[in-house]
């Protein structure tokens, strides 16, 4: 399930790119806070403490309470800012979320028994990497294991499929194809350009060479004739 982490959260940051970039230098990453009918907070939290936060089982869906303002607030991360070339973290958004009310979030997918003897000659494609569901914030899952025992040429692993621990509901179309299998396609190389033409001038050249001799060797034989008489 998810863990349930504590992060201590500064609201002296000033809004801007420049105060954003100093925060970064220091080691943290500037935030903003919303939700449950409170107004955006702007925030800022140690780096290293976040990244430990989000390096647990849970991964993204970690609850985390942030400490503010001599208060407390449950939050999970909503989104996660990267710079494109770097891919250091440049912004968070934490939205607070209440105990009681189910949350919409992606759970990572994990196959297994995807070496049985009818897949050996078939080629797996995972179209699923996270399934979307729904659950209160203390019963979502850190995974959900993908049995693909049953997979088939015909038949794919559909969500529909996923065992889900109680409390837990799909959130996406249960006809949705997880994993499916397929023939793999075998490439024949193309003739290499010009081949059939040197083949056929080649025969054509050797009939009209024959021809040739054959003239030659008639003309020899007509020759001969000649001589004898």
């Amino acid at each position: 399930m998810a863990d349930l982490l504590t992060l201590t959260a500064n609201t002296d940051r000033a809004i801007g790119s420049r105060s954003s970039r100093r925060l970064r230098k220091e080691g943290k990453v500037p935030a903003v806070v919303y939700g449950a009918g409170d107004p955006p907070t702007p925030i800022s939290v140690e780096w290293s403490d976040l990244r430990a936060a989000l390096t647990t089982p849970a991964g993204m869906n970690a609850l985390i309470t942030l400490e503010f303002n001599d208060d407390e607030r449950l939050t999970i991360v909503k989104d996660m800012q990267r710079d494109p070339v770097r891919r250091d973290v440049t912004h968070v958004d934490f939205i607070i979320i209440d105990r009681n009310v189910a949350l919409q979030v992606e759970v990572p997918i994990v196959l297994e028994n995807t070496d049985g003897d009818h897949l050996k000659e078939l080629v797996i494609d995972q179209q699923m990497f996270a399934l979307p569901i729904s659950a209160l914030p203390g019963s979502i899952p850190n995974e959900l294991v993908v049995d693909c025992t049953d997979l088939t040429l015909d038949d794919p692993i559909r969500a529909e499929s996923v065992t889900l621990p109680s409390g837990v509901e799909l959130d996406v179309d249960p006809e949705e194809a997880i994993v499916t299998a397929s023939v793999p396609v075998v490439e024949i190389p193309e003739p290499v350009e010009g081949e059939e033409g040197e083949d056929g001038e080649g025969g054509e050249g050797e009939a009209a060479a024959g021809g040739d001799d054959a003239e030659a060797s008639d003309e020899d034989s007509g020759d001969g004739e000649g001589d004898d008489s």
